[in-house]
């Protein structure tokens, strides 16, 4: 089943990597991680509700720069002449002659655009965190399995040796080796343990309605097998559009400085009495912009314009090589890992017994025994780290890439 499809480059993205390692049999059987659970905890957490809010204030800021720049004035006097009373009422309005109105409705459009835009990157960056935070619960859950194995293989072996050294068939040196392995053993369980409860705290924080025996972490990951990047990805980046939408809004206020060079007339009609004589009068006013052009405002909004447009290119140019180090990145990961995965197909639980047999029949001391069954946890714990590792960098190409949304509107 396809992923993702670009026809105008010929690039693809599948759902089909499987990644099992002889250790998934320590992780417990959760439901797999859903879109709408997923979306569901994003939008709840507080950092993203302070977004939205933001976002919402900035599109009110929009809908308000649409309306017509001037309201209509309402004028009355009265005044008290001799016996005479003189009155009258009047209304005025500022023309906006220049169409600065339009403009400053472009304004807003591009608002509207940065603000969106900053909001999907914030739910994507959350997203990404909250992903994370999974893989490294998964990733200490798992360690901490694997470390509860040993210690349980230890303390048996510990067992065996008391009793083979009481027969004479081991010495006192095999017992102490066997008691010193397990005390180290003990060490690394509690760091491992550690790392758990903090893994579960991060995880907790991020998705709030989350629980240890509920929506897990794919094993397979996302399901990205072609890492090529479709070329529209970068110019469609939400980090980038917004920037770019910043830098138009520039140009746009840049556009308004100018026009606010020009003076507006403003237009009035009156009507009145002057005892018993009736009064209409018209009116016209216009600034004179002579002790203050509004040229500064308008050289230091153009100057922002070309400082915007700077910073846009600066966005589009970081985000370029941010891609590409993450697609190396995840390259590199999706090479260890199968690699792996190849040296220990099968040797997992085969080189545990094969192990054990060896010693029992005196072919394997005691020393090298421990050794052995250390390496062979330490290969292990290599498999746990490096599958992480591939879901990390997989989780952060695709936010790099700005397809992070679309990847999980995919999980079931």
């Amino acid at each position: 089943m396809k992923f993702f499809s670009a026809k105008s480059t010929g690039i693809a993205l599948f759902i089909g990597f499987s990644a099992s390692l002889s250790v998934s049999s320590f992780a417990f059987a959760k439901p797999t991680l859903s879109s709408d659970w997923l979306d569901r905890q994003i939008n709840k957490h507080p950092d993203i509700v302070s977004a939205r809010e933001l976002m919402n204030a900035e599109f009110s800021k929009a809908q308000g720069s649409k309306l017509p720049l001037y309201n209509p004035e309402l004028s009355t006097g009265y005044e008290r002449e001799g016996d005479g009373n003189n009155y009258n009422i009047g209304i005025s309005q500022t023309i906006d002659l220049w169409d600065k109105q339009a403009v400053n409705a472009a304004i807003g459009d591009k608002i509207l655009t940065a603000a969106s835009k900053q909001f999907t990157y914030a739910v994507e960056q959350k997203k990404a965190q909250a992903l994370k935070a999974l893989i490294n619960w998964q990733l200490a859950m798992d360690k901490s399995s694997l470390a509860f194995e040993q210690e349980q293989q230890l303390e048996t072996l510990l067992k065996i040796v008391t009793k083979r050294q009481k027969a004479g068939d081991l010495g006192q040196v095999d017992a102490e080796l066997t008691f010193l392995n397990l005390s180290q053993m003990l060490n690394k369980t509690a760091q491992i343990q550690a790392q758990l409860t903090q893994a579960q705290a991060k995880v907790n924080e991020l998705l709030p309605d989350w629980r240890p025996d509920t929506q897990a972490y794919p094993e397979q990951g996302l399901g990205v097998t072609n890492f090529q990047v479709a070329e529209q990805w970068l110019t469609q980046h939400p980090q980038v559009l917004a920037s770019q939408a910043l830098w138009q809004m520039q140009k746009s206020k840049a556009q308004y400085a100018m026009l606010e060079t020009k003076a507006d007339p403003t237009i009035g009609i009156s009507a009145g009495k002057n005892d018993v004589d009736n009064v209409v009068g018209v009116t016209f006013s216009m600034p004179l912009n002579i002790r203050n052009d509004y040229q500064a405002n308008a050289k230091a909004q153009n100057q922002q314009a070309i400082a915007a447009e700077a910073n846009f290119r600066s966005v589009m140019r970081k985000q370029k090589y941010l891609i590409q180090a993450s697609t190396a990145s995840l390259i590199s990961n999706k090479k260890y890992l199968d690699r792996w995965q190849q040296l220990m197909q099968g040797r997992g639980e085969h080189s545990a017994q094969l192990l054990q047999k060896q010693w029992q029949v005196g072919d394997l001391n005691t020393s090298d025994y421990l050794l052995a069954l250390q390496q062979r946890a330490e290969g292990l714990y290599a498999g746990i780290e490096l599958q992480a590792q591939f879901k990390i960098s997989e989780v952060q190409w695709l936010l790099d890439v700005g397809q992070l949304n679309a990847a999980t509107k995919l999980l079931n």
